[in-house]
């Protein structure tokens, strides 16, 4: 089963000092990465800077459309207008039964914002807390989902590369 977790922190660069942590438990074994993104959000600006981890995601194809798709919906389609936002907010609603549902995705939209940053963690096991633990100090706030095989399968197939 995958897990979606979402850690949030409280300046533009706290995402960025907790991807290096994560990296780290990565390679000691404590998590299993499917994929990874940073966003970060300066003060100043309308609209997040969003990267994918590709040093630790370049060999997991499939993921690239899923956080293309999730960082539009998340950050850009507020931009865009209503009549965009319509159709991309029924979209959403169809991928409910992946377990991004819209309390998720307001969750999200309400807490990551200008003067933030988050790391997103697509991972087949972790020691949350211990992931916790490792970020002290950073203040880190968990936004978490949690993907049955199922879920996980239809995202997958969704979002496929191929």
């Amino acid at each position: 089963m995958a897990t979606l977790t979402v850690w949030r922190f409280d300046s533009p660069g706290g995402a960025e000092s907790a991807e290096a942590i994560l990296l780290r438990m990565a390679r000691e074994g404590d998590i299993g990465i499917l994929d990874a993104a940073v966003v970060s959000w300066p003060p100043d600006q309308k609209k997040p800077r969003t990267r994918r981890l590709t040093n630790v995601t370049a060999e997991r194809a499939g993921w690239g459309a899923f956080w293309g798709f999730l960082f539009g919906l998340l950050f850009f389609v507020p931009l865009l207008g209503s009549a965009v936002g319509a159709g991309v907010g029924a979209m959403a609603g169809h991928f409910a039964e992946t377990g991004i549902d819209r309390d998720f995705i307001r969750s999200v939209q309400d807490k990551v914002t200008p003067g933030t940053s988050a790391l997103f963690l697509l991972s087949d096991h972790a020691a949350i807390g211990r992931i916790k633990h490792e970020f002290v100090g950073m203040h880190p706030e968990l936004i978490s989902t949690n993907l049955t095989d199922e879920q996980e399968q239809k995202l997958r197939e969704a979002f496929s590369d191929t």
